[in-house]
């Protein structure tokens, strides 16, 4: 038979508003009586009715992830299965859901972004994307909604954020190539108006600066998408530059695909490094040295810092910086 919250009012022997008023965490309660009911739902193992709770108090305890356009090639690029895990799994301990919309197109992705936030479906909102002048966080911004996104705002002092540093995790690859030797060390990124591609591009000629290494435009590419087949394709756009010894990358599906291609023309003298630490990147061939950007600890950060401010918890950090990790394998030669 379902416990209801009559139940545990009569267990506590407190009427079924102080009940209410616990689970609401209301102010009003002493702790002597909030632990008292809490014991009472622990012994009858009572749930509370999520829907019904929401509309005592006007709060879903849900968020709102919105997963960019590219995410649809999910199991491929586990980027964004990471993520998802890490705010799942702070959501679910401080007792909130999470409810996820994708899109195909940046034009539906933000129609269904006003229409969970209008039809108050959800408390606060995570964007797993923000490019320059993005469009999503300026509507947010607009209608005063709780929001963070996993990325480097344009304003960071007005957004809750959580981010690597990309332009020193990218500046230390192309360091370490340099130390090696390497003099002609190509890059390729993929949707250039990223803030994340933008740092990380940064940080690439930063070190060959830093180094006095003069900038080569014609040893630099951007493409459109983070896959395998723009890999490919850079790929031959740069061996027209025949003294190249070293490719970085801003995503590993790209240089999975720039191995390939290398592997397809019998070339295995250029050092490759990729970005994001996949699982597949350990068993390329030859295993592919990479950033881990640690998708986990930045999907946990984001459900972190937006829960502590929709609870108004004082003190509240406004952004989170998670550490990035070189793994040297032996494609870093």
């Amino acid at each position: 038979m379902k416990v209801t919250i009559k139940d545990v009012a009569k267990e506590a022997n407190v009427a079924t508003s102080t009940v209410s008023r616990v689970l609401s965490n209301s102010p009003k309660i002493s702790e002597k009586t909030k632990e008292n009911v809490h014991e009472a739902i622990k012994k009858l193992n009572y749930k509370p009715n999520a829907i019904a709770r929401s509309l005592a108090n006007n709060k879903t305890r849900i968020l709102g992830v919105v997963l960019p356009e590219d995410a649809d090639d999910i199991l491929n690029n586990p980027f964004f299965i990471n993520a998802m895990k890490g705010m799942s799994m702070y959501a679910q301990k401080k007792n909130y859901y999470i409810t996820y919309t994708f899109s195909k197109t940046q034009q539906i992705e933000r129609k269904h972004l006003k229409d969970i936030i209008n039809s108050n479906l959800v408390d606060g909102v995570i964007l797993l994307r923000v490019s320059e002048d993005d469009k999503n966080t300026a509507y947010l911004r607009s209608i005063d909604f709780p929001f963070v996104v996993v990325g480097r705002p344009d304003n960071p002092e007005e957004v809750l954020w959580v981010n690597n540093d990309n332009i020193s995790a990218m500046y230390n690859v192309v360091e370490k190539l340099i130390k090696k030797g390497h003099r002609k060390i190509g890059f390729v990124g993929a949707i250039e108006n990223l803030n994340m591609s933008k740092d990380r591009f940064i940080g690439y000629k930063n070190a060959l600066f830093d180094n006095k290494i003069s900038y080569d435009e014609s040893i630099v590419v951007h493409k459109d998408e983070f896959i395998e087949n723009e890999g490919q394709s850079a790929c031959n756009e740069l061996l027209q530059n025949k003294d190249i010894t070293a490719i970085v990358t801003t995503d590993d599906l790209i240089a999975f695909g720039i191995m390939k291609e290398l592997k397809l023309k019998n070339i295995d003298n250029i050092s490759i490094v990729g970005f994001n630490n996949t699982p597949l990147s350990a068993y390329q061939n030859p295993p592919l040295a990479t950033v881990d950007i640690n998708a986990y600890e930045l999907g946990y950060s984001a459900a972190k810092l937006l829960i502590n401010n929709l609870e108004g918890k004082e003190h509240a950090k406004r952004h989170y910086i998670v550490d990035t990790e070189f793994i040297e394998r032996e494609s870093f030669i």
